[in-house]
C-alpha cells in the first residue's frame, strides 16, 4: 500500500475528510471532526498512526514488529504501523476501519 492508496482508502469511509492541521508534512484524517489516521508525507517506509482498543493494541504491537506504540500520540489508544510488507492490504485496511469505527462511534 502506498500513500495514494491509504488516501483512497481512507477518503472512501462516509464522511471521511482530510487536511493538513499540523502542517505540510502530516496528512490526516477525520470524521465528525474527530482524528482517526495521521501519516507523515516523507516517512520512508510510510507509517501511520490508527487509534486502537488498549487491549487489541498491545495485542497488535507483541505480534508484529511493524505495529508500535502511537508516535506523538497517547500511546494506549494509538498504534503506529509500518507498511513494510509485514502486515497484508487486507490487514492495513482493517486497522483503518477499526480506528474509523472508533472515532465515528463517539459522535
Amino acid at each position: 500500500m502506498n500513500i495514494e492508496e491509504l488516501r483512497a482508502y481512507c477518503l472512501s469511509l462516509p464522511g471521511a475528510e482530510e487536511g493538513f492541521p499540523f502542517g505540510p508534512e502530516t496528512l490526516v484524517f477525520k470524521v465528525s471532526s474527530k482524528i482517526f489516521l495521521l501519516t507523515g508525507l516523507d516517512n520512508t517506509p510510510l507509517r501511520f498512526n490508527v487509534k486502537c482498543d488498549p487491549e487489541k493494541a498491545i495485542e497488535l504491537r507483541e505480534q508484529y514488529d511493524c505495529v508500535l506504540p502511537g508516535y506523538h500520540m497517547n500511546k494506549k489508544y494509538w498504534n503506529t504501523v509500518v507498511i513494510d510488507g509485514q502486515l497484508s492490504r487486507h490487514q492495513l485496511e482493517q486497522l483503518v476501519q477499526d480506528s474509523y469505527n472508533l472515532v465515528s462511534k463517539k459522535r
